[in-house]
């Protein structure tokens, strides 16, 4: 039985592994997904940190972070702080597949015009770091956060501040209150104690009557210019706040009525309709103050609308003006040494072909007037006798002879313009069969994004075929384990029964836990033979890092080179012009 178990251990197949991966050598030999970096990405991506620590979003700063999560947490929290909700979650997602940034981005990039954003980016230019399209998006939405804040801030501030004086009061407040209390306890215990003398109440009397007169003075200086509102003024009613103007007003009214109830004696009903025409009109113009002042807020408010209005008017057509120059600079590259030649040969054979089609025109005018004189001349020959002399007839069969003349020339020029025709049309073909460099930059660009896109996917297939494996393995192991415990299990009472079957069952184990250490070296030295291997391909990956570092400062030091060569030659020959 022991044997049998033996047995089954070494035929045990792996019938369930799954086939062996195909051998991709381009995508083995950079396992890595390869983004395109140069001195421009690079500028624009410092440009971009810089905006968004300048705007307050400082999880920029974190180190561990990979640039695709700077951009586009950035993104995320501009456009949440203008108030606008985006289904996104970065906190604790980070690190994600290329199917995940990739819905990512299109939650992002439907956002944007919602908006209102000006510039148009797409998400495979997120996903692939394209920092140069990128930068002016998060310039606009980092303006725009700070515009918002701006705007709201006031807002804030105000309710943050009204919050405040519900629940608690400052120490001038305070005093405030105190004085107050006290003047009321000062004025009661007066009224109740002595009353003032017959003079003092007269004095009293004419001091509160000369300020309301100089206080209805000031106020009714209105009627005299009505309708009127100086700056000052403006200035001095905007100032006020709120609670200062009720504050105002109730006090004014206690000293009206203070006043009504000292005169009552004296002056009886009179002096009432007087103090309530008095609180009537101060009423009626602090109403009017009131509503001047809606209006002007009003017309700032309107004011501000029109100019962030014309703002981004301008702003529209300025980048208007920059696409606009843009496309002239792309025809203008697009005339380059290569097609010079073959563009001043299309020219040529253009204007040859609109000299031709004139010709052809003016031919065909002079044919028609010639025919058409030709014609009368012949109906005047016909009208003036019936019979032609031998004069007539030579002067018909030459008129003839040359009308076939003239039109076999011009069936020879509709022949070549014809030709010349083909020509051009096949020049046409052959010069857009050619590709400009800014067509063969988008599609190098293109090919590199497909080509990293595929690359990541592979080594993600890699990576589960690996842990399939690796899996798979473990469960072989576990299910021998499991296979050969039972049958010891079920075998050790018979081999326990006589000295004999129990020493050929310890031999028996001996030779499976021989075997299974035997399984263990090799497998110990399959491991090592692997690490060794790893350890020589991190090697040659330094080195070819090494070589490629080389190789970008060695094209940097070409390109100075170049450079300084250019400029020695056109030193060179102004020197030559000179002389």
């Amino acid at each position: 039985m022991a044997a049998s178990m033996v047995g089954g251990l070494r035929s045990r197949s792996n019938s369930s592994r799954p086939p062996p991966l195909p051998d991709f050598d381009s995508f083995n030999k950079s396992s890595k997904v390869e983004v395109r970096e140069d001195e421009e990405q690079e500028r624009k991506f410092q440009e971009i940190i810089e905006l968004l620590l300048a705007a307050g979003y400082f999880r920029a700063r974190i180190k561990g972070l990979s640039p695709f999560d700077k951009v586009v947490g950035g993104m995320t929290w501009c456009i949440e702080v203008c108030n606008v909700d985006i289904d996104v979650d970065l906190l604790f997602q980070e690190n994600l597949t290329i199917g995940q940034k990739i819905s990512l981005t299109e939650k992002i990039v439907a956002v944007l015009p919602k908006m209102k954003c000006p510039h148009r980016i797409e998400p495979h230019q997120i996903q692939g770091l394209d920092f140069i399209h990128i930068f002016p998006v998060i310039q606009w939405l980092v303006k725009r956060a700070i515009e918002t804040r701006e705007e709201t801030g006031d807002y804030i501030r105000a309710f943050s501040v009204s919050q405040f004086h519900k629940n608690y009061e400052t120490p001038e407040d305070i005093t405030s209150k105190l004085l107050k209390e006290k003047m009321a306890v000062s004025y009661g215990e007066i009224k109740e104690g002595e009353q003032p003398s017959e003079a003092e109440k007269n004095a009293q009397k004419a001091e509160e009557e000369s300020r309301i007169q100089n206080l209805m003075k000031s106020m009714s200086v209105t009627n005299e210019h009505e309708g009127k509102l100086t700056a000052s003024q403006v200035g001095s009613i905007v100032g006020l706040q709120s609670g200062e103007i009720q504050q105002v007003a109730s006090e004014f009214a206690e000293k009206q009525a203070e006043l009504a109830n000292e005169e009552m004696g004296e002056r009886g009903l009179s002096g009432i309709q007087y103090h309530k025409r008095t609180v009537a009109s101060l009423t009626k113009q602090i109403t009017e103050k009131e509503g001047k002042v809606a209006e002007v807020e009003a017309t700032n408010i309107n004011l501000k609308t029109a100019y962030q209005e014309s703002q981004t008017r301008l702003r529209n057509l300025q980048n208007t003006y920059k696409d606009m120059m843009k496309e002239m600079k792309v025809l203008e590259e697009a005339e380059n040494d290569d097609n010079k030649n073959l563009l001043e040969t299309l020219r040529s054979l253009v204007a040859t072909n609109e000299t031709l089609k004139k010709q052809e025109q003016e031919f065909r005018n002079h044919c028609k007037e010639e025919l058409a004189r030709l014609k009368a001349q012949i109906e005047e020959i016909k009208a003036s006798s019936d019979e032609g002399s031998s004069e007539d007839m030579e002067y018909r069969e030459m008129v003839e002879k040359q009308y076939n003349a003239d039109k076999e020339k011009l069936q020879k020029i509709r022949m070549l313009l014809a030709r010349k025709n083909r020509e051009i049309a096949t020049l046409q073909r052959k010069f857009d069969e050619v590709p400009s460099r800014a067509e063969l930059s988008q599609y190098q660009k293109r090919f590199v994004e497909l080509y990293n896109q595929v690359a990541a996917k592979h080594k993600e297939t890699l990576q589960f075929y690996t842990l399939y494996n690796t899996l798979e393995d473990t469960r072989m192991y576990i299910m021998k384990e499991v296979d050969l415990l039972n049958s010891i299990q079920e075998n050790f009472t018979e081999a326990m029964a006589s000295q004999a079957s129990k020493v050929e069952f310890l031999s028996q184990l001996e030779t499976i836990v021989e075997r299974i250490l035997q399984n263990k070296t090799k497998i110990e030295k399959k491991k090592l033979e692997e690490k060794k291997q790893r350890d020589m391909l991190n090697d040659q990956l330094l080195d070819l890092i090494e070589k490629q570092r080389l190789y970008f400062k060695t094209v940097k030091d070409f390109k100075e080179e170049c450079r300084k060569n250019e400029i020695l030659v056109s030193k060179l020959k102004e020197k030559n012009k000179g002389r």
